[in-house]
């Protein structure tokens, strides 16, 4: 191989090297906030009525608002079992656990 081709392989490995290491993570973290698009009022209502199924300290997960209903995702306890909660119009109309599919 000539001295011109070796510098050549030479600078396109270097220009790929560089190319890699500006890759970036593009995964969201774990640590990335829940999507909420419910509303405080909604997540409140099912906050209230899974806690007041389970006996247990709740948490907001996740909500996601349509027009049909606001799916809230609850975690329930320290370990934050999920438990889902469909509300619409301001009515809780099912409350049921995830882990179990819906028994408690």
């Amino acid at each position: 191989m000539s001295n011109v081709a070796k510098r050549c392989s030479h600078t396109v490995m270097l220009a790929a090297m560089a190319a890699i290491a500006g890759c970036t993570q593009t995964a969201p973290p774990d640590d990335q906030p829940a999507l909420r698009s419910g509303s405080a009022d909604d997540e409140r209502a099912c906050l209230a009525a899974v806690a007041g199924q389970t006996g247990n300290t709740v948490t907001v997960l996740s909500s996601e608002f349509s027009e049909a209903a606001t799916l809230v995702m609850v975690g329930v306890g320290p370990d934050r079992a999920p438990w889902r909660c469909l509300i619409s119009g301001g009515v809780v109309t099912e409350v049921m656990s995830m882990v179990d599919e819906g028994a408690l």
